[in-house]
């Protein structure tokens, strides 16, 4: 049999192969051809862009800032078109087509572009990791329904008119009080008007809900100058809060609309990482078309996509809640106001307590003028022992003496009483032994902490050894250990309060968080953050009312709180908590029941805020600690900690010694210090985290930028070059710990 007679054999019942059917010839897009794309790739060695080939049939809808469907290695990815540019360095035959434009919406805009490559470089991320926070998961069933909203009345026409008219109505009512409460107005005023970047702290008033209405009105001025507003609260509680006030104002909150059959119309929308994948992608998607103008919501929302020149705020900057959990752990604070600078934009920090780097900051200040801060204040005492000692109690040193007692009973006769404990849990702490002032380092101030495998007490934060430790108040030389908790309270305060029916608002209580109470005599006990409002009898609505008396239990507890803000956290809790009880004109009363720092309590009986931040920004001058100082926490294992503390010049570099502006020379580095493995460690993990610690590197603000330049830097060489071990770094900690 010759070879042309040849033939594959084949089993019976198989049909024989069937030859592929050659691909389809694709062409380039005519103009710019490539498309440079982000990838979702968080590795910082790939925190570029990517060329890929534009097909000409997808030429119109693979603009910039469109979702797109890439092929990358061995792998389907999804990425964003981050610019078109007709030639790439990479040779054209290495070049893939881009296999799919997930849809034609541009979920990242110019603008928003440039904000995410600004927010990356200044934490030493990449525009990766940015995207992952900022551009929610896509839902295509929303973006049909954008489509319908789109040609409806979200956008122009009368209901443009009907939302100016709300919000011009809004901003000249709240003016009015605004003008009348508090020094500088009028500069706040024109920084949320006027052209150019403005930058704003202002102190909060006391009283149930007047922080929101003074964020309400920001909103209303910004919008009424024909501008965006972003406004970032700590949790969702505070984002309903803001809501309710803006409602009642007349703004619509986004929702469906009947009459667009499917579209949603209003006038803001709430925007947090906690909403359901659709209800967020909807929100973003309003902002990102210019339906929707006004967002308020959680830490998610600091990366809203409004245009312009927008108002950017945030209330309570100096809570831990701000701080992002995925790598470059941006803070909510700092986004806000690079972006707001970008833009040439306002930016505003509106708290009830001025944390250390708003003192710091050369923003212009707005505090309440004195008269109206006393008529607003409840009366406010603080019940310590020198107190009750002058006032004859012999229970002086009780968790609740029998003047407070007195004090509460009176005012269970006429509505609620809150009483605001600690958060509970138990922690532990070192304490001199003789006048019990919280033990701290004499190297860095830090707290000091005793490890049960070691001998001496150690620093958290620079690691040193408290050999010969010696107290700065008393100068004594004994320490003791203090166990911080909060148990069994409601118990104790039953046998108190005979009689009293009593509500329990905590997180890790059966009952969870209480959202609200009536206003009728009661005893509510709760942690920060958890206090229930207070509501008419007999139903007023959404409208709320203060609590007739506030006590602050076991005072005492703030003296052994270990952090950097921690005197700063303390007061914002217990402002927090005295702003939900009458002013005194009706009666109200608020107690601080034992012994604490002097200052916190001069702070709150004053509501005087800057009286505290003042004080942190001058200590942390003296001893190189942040805002006077630049600084990024960097841990892992040891090996990889050491390894990029030397490759940016920390230990051996420039930046082994730190220049303060004093002249004195402060080292570079604090630490390293052991840390505890990962909350969710495995054994697969283990050998990758052994022997966990944590350094501080610290330098002078001019050299900030630079800082998080080098640590990017560090961690991508080391990534490549597939070097073991965890390593891990966050640039402007909210703790050194």
């Amino acid at each position: 049999m010759t070879t042309q007679d040849a033939e594959q054999l084949t089993l019976d019942g198989l049909a024989p192969r069937r030859r592929r059917r050659a691909p389809a010839q694709r062409r380039p897009a005519a103009v710019d051809p490539i498309a440079q794309v982000v990838l979702d790739v968080q590795a910082t060695h790939l925190g570029r862009t990517f060329d890929y080939l534009v097909q000409d049939r997808d030429d119109e809808a693979a603009r910039p800032g469109v979702q797109v469907r890439v092929r990358f290695g061995g792998q389907r990815l999804t990425g964003v078109i981050w610019n078109r540019t007709a030639t790439s360095p990479t040779p054209s035959s290495s070049l893939r087509y881009l296999e799919r434009v997930l849809s034609p919406v541009e979920v990242v805009g110019e603008e928003m572009r440039g904000d995410i490559e600004a927010v990356a470089d200044w934490y030493g991320g990449t525009r990766a990791n940015i995207l992952r926070v900022a551009v929610p998961a896509r839902v295509a069933r929303v973006e049909r329904e954008q489509e319908l909203a789109a040609g409806g009345e979200g956008f122009a026409g009368s209901a443009a008119e009907r939302l100016m008219g709300v919000v011009n109505a809004l901003g000249e009512r709240e003016w009015k009080r605004v003008a009348a409460c508090y020094d500088r107005s009028s500069e706040w005023r024109d920084a949320l008007t006027g052209r150019g970047f403005a930058e704003v702290v202002a102190d909060a008033l006391p009283g149930p809900l007047v922080w929101a209405r003074d964020a309400a009105w920001m909103i209303a001025e910004a919008m009424g100058a024909g501008r965006s507003a972003v406004t970032v609260l700590p949790d969702m509680r505070r984002v309903e809060d803001l809501a309710e006030v803006l409602e009642e104002a007349g703004l619509r909150r986004f929702a469906p609309s009947a009459a667009q059959h499917g579209g949603w119309i209003g006038d803001f929308v709430v925007l947090g990482a906690a909403l359901p994948p659709a209800e967020r992608y909807r929100a973003y998607l309003a902002v990102a078309a210019g339906q929707v103008r006004c967002v308020i919501g959680t830490r998610a929302a600091m990366y809203a996509p409004v245009r312009g020149a927008a108002l950017f705020a945030i209330v309570d900057d100096v809570a831990y809640q701000n701080a992002d959990g995925f790598m470059p752990y941006a803070q909510a604070r700092g986004v806000l106001r690079l972006r707001a600078r970008r833009r040439g934009g306002a930016f505003v920090a509106l708290a009830h307590a001025r944390s250390p780097i708003s003192e710091a900051s050369g923003a212009t200040k707005v505090h309440a003028l004195p008269t109206v801060t006393k008529e607003s204040l409840p009366w406010v005492r603080w019940l310590n022992r020198e107190t009750l000692a002058s006032l004859g109690d012999p229970t002086a040193g009780a968790r609740v003496p029998h003047t407070a007692v007195r004090a509460l009973s009176a005012a269970l006769q006429a509505g609620p009483v809150l009483m605001s404990i600690p958060a509970e849990g138990v922690g532990e702490t070192l304490s001199c032994a003789s006048c019990h002032r919280q033990a701290r380092c004499p190297r860095c101030t830090g707290p000091l902490a005793l490890r049960r495998d070691e001998g001496a007490p150690r620093c958290m934060w620079c690691g040193a050894a408290a050999v010969g430790w010696h107290c700065a108040e008393c100068g004594r030389d004994r320490m003791r250990v203090v166990r911080v908790g909060a148990a069994g309270t409601a118990a104790e305060l039953e046998g108190l309060f005979r009689g009293v029916p009593v509500v329990v608002s905590s997180p890790r209580q059966p009952g969870g968080v209480v959202e609200s109470v009536a206003d009728r005599p009661q005893l509510v006990i709760a942690t920060p953050g958890a206090e229930p409002r207070v509501r008419p009898v007999g139903g007023g609505g959404r409208k709320q009312v203060g609590y007739q008396a506030v006590a602050i239990l076991d005072a005492w507890t703030s003296l052994y709180a270990m952090g950097v803000d921690a005197r700063t956290d303390t007061l914002t809790a217990w402002m927090r908590a005295v702003a939900l009880c009458r002013p005194r004109t009706m009666g109200g009363q608020a107690l601080l029941l034992g012994e604490t720092d002097p200052v916190l309590a001069q702070s709150l009986m004053l509501w005087n805020a800057p009286m505290l931040a003042s004080r942190e920004v001058a200590e942390r001058r003296e001893t190189g600690l942040p805002p006077a100082v630049a600084a990024a926490c960097v841990w892992g294992r040891r090996d990889a900690v050491m390894w990029l503390l030397e490759e940016i010049g920390a230990l051996t570099g420039d930046w082994t010694v730190l220049d303060m502006p004093s002249g004195e020379a402060q080292p570079g580095v604090l630490g390293p210090v052991p840390i505890a493995q990962p909350a969710t460690i495995s054994a697969r993990e283990l050998e990758e985290t052994a022997d966990r610690v944590k350094a501080v590197v610290r330098v002078t603000t001019d050299r900030r930028a630079e800082l998080a330049l080098r640590l990017r830097t560090g961690v991508a060489k080391r990534v490549a070059s597939r070097m073991p071990g965890e390593l891990r770094f966050q640039v402007d900690p909210k703790d050194l710990i």
